[in-house]
């Protein structure tokens, strides 16, 4: 029988059952572990496989879990495993990757739209009874903007930024996109750029690329030197994307309008996150992915790549 751990699955606990998963082996459940190796190790024990989603197995776990021989996570990001090695202790890692690609293409134009506009504060002004207290039919606290027209930048262009680009074209956007490969597309109201171009030409500028050591500050002081101080920054990708202070810097300093990102460099947020003294930025923690149809979709997928590996026949595996 299989030895099934899962270590932090708190995401998934409250309202959804894994009865599947105890199925397939004798299960432990964890709603959070720490991350502490030996912490980690004596959870792990003698698990031939781990299910996991933000639990850091690093090369020292890995040697010292000689009955381990699959670690599923739940979720699209894989940087959490140290995957050179756990290719070199035969361990398979497998991914759930466009699990939420429609929740975070639609949480994207949610950051997008609270910034142009402002439902949140207006909603909240209306229950201080600011329009109440109006001489008018209508006011409105901070500027209101159209997207039609505006240019959409999209810095990366996988199955959510695919998404998110139909989604803008719909609002009658320009869309422009990089990709660090150039990649074939068949839509005529699409442009691929360089990266300088979409950084100079765009309204509202999207991440969606993963965290790599050459993607980690992408958005950094020169970058930013290159954008319109107009611009809108958003991130549904991964925090450390974005150099914080520099964006924080440039909020302050009128040199970027808007932050809406739903991810930060460290989660949960620290109280002396420099984004919490920016103008203008809009934080949300890390929802994008969470809606109740997404996370049963994550739980299911991540089941059954369990299920596909025992009877030898492994998908999504990292490579």
């Amino acid at each position: 029988m299989t030895n099934i751990v899962v270590l932090d699955g708190y995401e998934l606990n409250a309202d959804l059952h894994w009865e599947l998963l105890s199925k397939l082996g004798n299960c432990t459940f964890y709603n959070r572990t720490p991350d502490d190796n030996n912490e980690i190790l004596n959870r792990i024990g003698n698990a031939d496989a781990i299910i996991i989603h933000k639990t850091p197995i690093n090369k020292f776990i890995l040697n010292s879990s000689p009955n381990l021989k699959y670690i599923g996570i739940m979720g699209t990001g894989y940087d959490v495993v140290d995957i050179d090695s756990a290719k070199k202790s035969g361990v398979v890692v497998s991914n759930v990757p466009t699990y939420a690609s429609d929740a975070v293409a639609q949480f994207t134009f949610s950051l997008l739209l609270e910034v142009t506009s402002q439902v949140g504060l207006h909603n909240q002004l209306i229950h201080d009874n600011k329009w109440s207290e109006a001489l008018d039919f209508t006011f409105w606290s901070k500027p209101l903007f159209e997207l039609k027209g505006k240019t959409m930048g999209l810095i990366g262009y996988g199955n959510i930024a695919q998404k998110v680009a139909k989604i803008a074209h719909a609002f009658s956007m320009k869309v422009v996109f990089y990709n660090h490969n150039p990649i074939p597309f068949t839509e005529n109201w699409l442009k691929q750029v360089s990266l300088d171009e979409l950084l100079e030409a765009s309204d509202v500028i999207s991440l969606h690329v993963i965290q790599t050591p050459d993607t980690i500050n992408l958005i950094n002081k020169n970058t930013i030197s290159k954008m319109k101080s107009s611009v809108i920054v958003l991130n549904t990708a991964r925090g450390k994307l974005i150099n914080e202070q520099d964006i924080t810097d440039a909020l302050n300093n009128g040199h970027v309008f808007a932050l809406a990102t739903d991810v930060v460099s460290k989660e949960p947020i620290t109280k002396d996150s420099p984004l919490l003294t920016a103008k203008n930025c809009f934080i949300t923690p890390h929802i994008a992915w969470a809606p109740l149809e997404t996370r049963e979709r994550l739980l299911q997928i991540t089941i059954n790549n369990l299920k596909l590996y025992l009877k030898g026949t492994a998908t999504n595996i990292i490579p």
